[in-house]
């Protein structure tokens, strides 16, 4: 299943199977769900609630999406993940294999910025634009996009070391999400950490889904 199939096995969770409720989660909240099984052998409801900002009634509502897809169980000690959701998960981050909270600097102007990686992606965008729309649309006041070429972060288009001033910054990225050539980040900005968190998610999957190696 390549990635552009896994994206849109999260869309088929997330749709309503017939049910005329209006559901309160999406793609990236199904995505950090099955990162945090992915992290912890059995996740409670509560936790989910905690974890994703849903009420109790949407996460139950999710995790019967998960097992109408064979991806989860559950037990009196909560929901885990079965061989095929172990199997899907890990193919998913092997490509967004990291991301990291950043403080306010140059390239990252909200009170709160979260980064995520695509591995080998740097061919997925232009000009960022596509990609800071993705979080606008999950509460994002911007994004910015970057590429790691030959041990520099630069801009799209662009070859000059945008972090060349900002060591900080830079080592934080390098530390935290240890970047290879041709690969892509993604930076969400909020003034609220979650809503970043969720709008760079949002952003990384739907390059996936729009774009095949």
């Amino acid at each position: 299943m390549n990635t552009i199939q896994q994206v849109q096995t999260l869309q088929n969770i997330v749709s309503r199977k017939g049910s005329s409720k209006v559901l309160t989660f999406s793609v990236p909240h199904v995505f950090k769900a099955l990162q945090l099984l992915h992290e912890n052998e059995y996740v409670s409801r509560s936790s989910f609630c905690q974890n994703l900002h849903m009420g109790e009634g949407a996460v139950k509502t999710m995790i019967m999406h998960l097992k109408k897809e064979s991806m989860v169980d559950s037990t009196k000690s909560g929901t885990f993940l079965t061989i095929k959701g172990k199997a899907f998960i890990k193919n998913l981050l092997e490509v967004i294999f990291a991301e990291c909270d950043i403080k306010k600097c140059q390239i990252a102007q909200g009170r709160f910025n979260h980064a995520v990686i695509l591995k080998n992606y740097s061919f997925a965008t232009k000009t960022g634009v596509e990609q800071r729309d993705y979080t606008i649309l999950y509460g994002a006041s911007g994004a910015t996009t970057l590429l790691y070429k030959e041990d520099r972060f630069v801009f799209p288009n662009e070859n000059i070391d945008c972090l060349l001033n900002d060591q900080k910054t830079r080592n934080l990225l390098t530390s935290e999400l240890h970047p290879k050539n041709g690969d892509m980040i993604i930076i969400a900005s909020a003034s609220d950490p979650f809503v970043a968190e969720i709008a760079a998610k949002n952003s990384a999957l739907w390059t996936l889904a729009t774009h095949s190696r």
